[in-house]
């Protein structure tokens, strides 16, 4: 399921083929296959089975109930009977000669009556074909009188009986004869014709009958004009002339009052009965026949009107007669058919598949697949973003520049849409090469330029600086990302006194600094080791110009403790010495057995303890000298463990 016409009224595409022409039937099962888990096939599912046929599709229609779904197509020459309610095809039957059209006698599909193209009507019922019986020329469509039950055809050629006149085929179904048939005036033929008229002998094309209310039959003929017929007296009653072209297409209102009527010009009017002006006239815009016109309401009782011809189908205001909305199909469109009391249009085409639209604004889903308006709700609720992977956007002086101008409105390579048009990536790059030689030379320089660029903005750049506190700038800039440095305190006008006064600088020395930031180093030292010093150094009434002498006495009266003092000793891998003396029992004696590594505690290269130390001040001792291990075999008499004991 598919948005194909998105806008004020949407279309979607139920199913049908999306190219105009047929896979191998091979080459479409691999496909089917292939693309079943594919993002985009997720909406696509089968309405009815098996609505297609081998090459293309004449007809269809559906019956009164709305329960069954009758069309025909060829080859070979078949028509399918497709049950709602199951949603799958209820049976297929062949005939002798292709359908041209038919029509459903009965509210379901148990009575049909088939025009076959050999000049043949057959009548179907579930067991088969009833009867069947030949008609004098050729017929071109099939009408049905319900009060007489008589069935209405309309024939090619001119009528035995020399009156120059065509003729209208009546066949009585309750007396199973032919009845006297209506002439129609189709115009004179060409000297010297036979019998029945020439090769290009006038014809009645179509009949239309107002069955639901006064019963009127009105026929179209090649001639542009349109008879009309009273069933009661069964004689003409009016004829409507001056149209441009022959007449294609009739259908009534549904209150019988207006009659709408297709030319093979694409030429659309809506009369009044009672008025032999047109209401509405419309161009449908492809130059082609009129196969097909409905009259439509809307849930809103909106009276609209839909005109179909080989290429497009268009829904127009019948009030205002603006367009409403427009189906373009890939494939030619043979027939449409619309499900009473919904939004559902099916089309008979030349593809293998047929076609089912459905138009949430023209009504709802049939009840049969009301499943449709849940997916449509859905649908909406997605974003869609039209993309055009294979196409270049040109306006029209750009055309002009490549010599491109002269096919618009000549092929399909280029799209309108908007001011300018769609053309094909492998067209545009073609044509830009011929009127410029030299554009490969050009891009290549625009790449090479964006390298460089590319290459340039990776590069490292210098730090940002400032006036006061740059260690904290350079610390935001190593925590932060490059792009993020101008929109954070750096980038920020309330944060700017921060790194120009200096009143704002931060005092890496002070006690509140260290509490904060133990790690942080200042000067290059330990902030534990700056911490002992600036203790050691701090003394009562003392100045910065204070006497070496005093200094001297300061320092004899700190040796001056006794045995239990606790002092505080810091040692660092960072002082030159060995292995510490001050070493506890248990530390000395020899471990037995194997030896495990142990996590200590100690982090960094510091460590504190709090051993008593002995009275004298011991000076400073040499670098002890590297140890020598014995290879003799005997232990060192140093390492016993109860020598100093």
């Amino acid at each position: 399921m598919k948005l194909t016409n998105p806008g004020a009224v949407p279309v979607y595409t139920v199913s049908g083929p999306s190219t105009a022409r047929p896979l191998p039937e091979w080459l479409a099962r691999r496909r089917k296959r292939s693309a079943k888990y594919e993002p985009e096939e997720l909406n696509n599912f089968e309405l009815l089975q098996n609505f297609d046929f081998e090459e293309a599709s004449n007809c269809v229609r559906v019956s009164e109930d709305g329960n069954w779904i009758m069309s025909s197509g060829t080859y070979k020459p078949q028509f399918h009977v497709h049950n709602t309610q199951e949603l799958s095809l209820s049976f297929a039957r062949h005939t002798k000669s292709e359908n041209t059209t038919f029509i459903m006698l009965s509210q379901d599909y148990t009575k049909s009556v088939h025009l076959q193209s050999d000049r043949s009507i057959e009548f179907h019922t579930p067991m088969g074909c009833h009867y069947e019986v030949r008609l004098p020329r050729f017929g071109r469509d099939l009408a049905y009188l319900r009060q007489s039950t008589e069935v209405l055809i309309p024939s090619v050629g001119l009528s035995a009986d020399g009156s120059g006149m065509g003729e209208v085929f009546r066949l009585d179904l309750e007396r199973g004869q032919f009845l006297r048939p209506w002439q129609v005036d189709v115009g004179e033929d060409e000297p010297g014709a036979g019998l029945q008229g020439s090769i290009n002998v006038g014809a009645v094309n179509v009949a239309a009958v107002a069955e639901s209310t006064h019963g009127l039959c009105a026929f179209g003929t090649t001639v542009g004009t349109v008879e009309f017929y009273d069933p009661r007296s069964r004689n003409r009653v009016a004829v409507l002339g001056g149209q441009e072209g022959e007449v294609t297409a009739l259908d009534y209102s549904r209150d019988g009052l207006s009659l709408a009527l297709g030319t093979g010009t694409g030429i659309v009017q809506v009369f009044d009965l009672r008025n032999p002006r047109p209401l509405m006239r419309k161009d449908q815009g492809m130059g082609l026949p009129i196969k097909n016109i409905i009259h439509l309401t809307t849930p809103t009782e909106e009276k609209k009107l839909l005109t179909a011809d080989k290429r497009i189908i268009k829904l127009w205001d019948e009030q205002s007669g603006d367009l409403w909305t427009s189906i373009e199909p890939t494939v030619d469109i043979n027939h449409v058919a619309h499900v009473p009391d919904s939004g559902m249009l099916l089309t008979a085409n030349e593809g293998k598949q047929m076609h089912s639209f459905f138009i949430p604004n023209l009504g709802l889903a049939p009840r049969w697949c009301h499943f449709l308006d849940n997916m449509v709700h859905e649908m909406e609720n997605e974003k869609r973003v039209d993309t055009y992977d294979n196409y270049k956007f040109l306006t029209i002086p750009e055309l002009k520049q490549l010599s491109l101008a002269h096919l618009v409105g000549k092929t399909n390579l280029l799209r309108p849409y908007m001011h300018g048009y769609f053309v094909h990536s492998k067209l545009y790059d073609q044509a830009r090469l011929i009127a410029n030689p030299y554009v490969w030379e050009e891009e290549r320089a625009k790449r090479v330029k964006e390298k460089v660029e590319k290459a340039r903005e990776s590069r490292i750049r210098g730090v940002k600086k400032v006036k006061v506190n740059q260690k904290l700038v350079d610390k935001i800039v190593d925590r932060s990302d490059k792009k993020k440095i101008a929109a954070g305190v750096l980038g920020d006008s309330r944060f700017g006194k921060l790194f120009e006064d200096e009143e704002f600088k931060v005092d890496e020395t002070s006690r509140e600094f260290r509490a904060l930031n133990p790690s942080t180093q200042v000067g290059g030292q330990d902030v534990a080791v700056q911490h002992v010093k600036d203790d050691s150094s701090v003394t009562s009434n003392s100045d910065d110009e204070s006497d070496p002498e005093s200094e001297v006495e300061s320092k004899k009266k700190k040796n001056k403790k006794s045995k239990d003092d606790v002092v505080m000793q810091v040692s660092s891998s960072k002082i030159a010495g060995g292995k510490a003396k001050d070493t506890a029992f248990g530390q000395r004696a020899p471990r037995t057995g194997r030896v495990t590594k142990t996590r200590t505690d100690v982090v960094g290269e510091q460590k504190i303890t709090f051993v008593p130390e002995s009275k004298k001040k011991k000076q400073a001792e040499p670098e002890a000298a590297p140890t020598r291990k014995r290879h003799d075999g005997r232990r060192s008499a140093s390492t016993n463990t109860f020598r100093r004991l």
